[in-house]
């Protein structure tokens, strides 16, 4: 049963999380969890899913890294998440963001406990996203700048709790435009001899000295759209020609030789084999 195989894989909690901005990302609008999400599903796909379910969002989603915690090999964990992607479970996506000016790009993996066709991923991952709020991404860039002004200096050292509450006002620096160099030089430049609560000294000076927004800032109107990509091959999908998350060649729309012309072809080079064996030992006995 399916359910049985639930139990063997490690609790989720064990899980890696992947690097902030990425991984795996829930689907919307999913119906409650039951014993029976994923009964119409073979017992592997079936166990993977139900780990994939209970998974923390941004949890590592890389195929090397889910066959290290679940009981499968890491092309039985490809070809399952392939197959779940074509049941309507999973879909791989990217979409472009930039941080701290420069231009990269952010890959997740939605996944649904409830079932979707093409037709409703396609009209989700189509949707707008706004870009004008600091993203997941850039917030992190702000956090590591944060953390890192206690190892330039000491007195400005900083709790996790702290970091994590100054990470919104770091990043709208970011979003303004300022680089990392930018926003540690207005930080530290001039600190008093003691400083009693860094804290507090540093969210004053990412407020006072919060670089003004740019003359054209994107208004609340700009968006952003995810670009699917194949789950099998990682390549970006053209027009119509996904299906299920795959792309044609992928699904199966490259042409390939039937089982009998493969057989034959097999046939040749066996024989095409044994025939230079023994043409290499009548040449070797005469001297040729």
């Amino acid at each position: 049963m399916a359910t049985a195989q639930l139990s063997a894989a490690p609790r989720p909690s064990a899980h890696p999380m992947a690097n902030p901005g990425y991984g795996k990302k829930s689907a919307p609008d999913q119906a409650p969890r039951s014993g029976r999400d994923f009964g119409h599903l073979p017992d592997r796909e079936a166990a993977i899913a139900g780990y994939l379910d209970r998974l923390d969002d941004e949890s590592d989603m890389s195929i090397k890294t889910l066959a290290k915690h679940v009981s499968y090999g890491q092309c039985a964990v490809g070809t399952a998440l392939n197959n779940l992607s074509a049941a309507g479970h999973l879909r791989r996506v990217r979409r472009p963001v930039t941080v701290d000016g420069c231009p990269r790009w952010v890959w997740h993996t939605f996944f649904s406990r409830t079932a979707r066709d093409d037709a409703w991923w396609d009209s989700f991952l189509g949707g707008e996203v706004p870009v004008t709020e600091p993203s997941r991404l850039a917030r992190s860039v702000a956090y590591d700048v944060l953390a890192r002004l206690g190892r330039i200096d000491a007195r400005m050292t900083l709790s996790a709790a702290e970091c994590g509450a100054l990470e919104e006002q770091a990043a709208e620096w970011f979003a303004r435009g300022a680089g990392e160099a930018q926003l540690v030089q207005a930080v530290l430049a001039g600190l008093p001899e003691k400083v009693a609560h860094p804290y507090g000294f540093v969210r004053a000076r990412l407020l006072g000295k919060l670089p003004p927004e740019p003359a054209e800032r994107p208004s609340h109107e700009a968006r952003a759209r995810y670009e699917v990509v194949c789950t099998a091959c990682g390549e970006p999908g053209e027009g119509s020609g996904m299906r299920g998350g795959l792309c044609g060649g992928c699904w199966g729309g490259r042409s390939g030789l039937a089982a009998e012309q493969v057989h034959a072809r097999a046939g040749q080079v066996r024989a095409a084999l044994r025939t230079g064996r023994r043409t290499e030992m009548t040449e070797k006995g005469t001297g040729t």
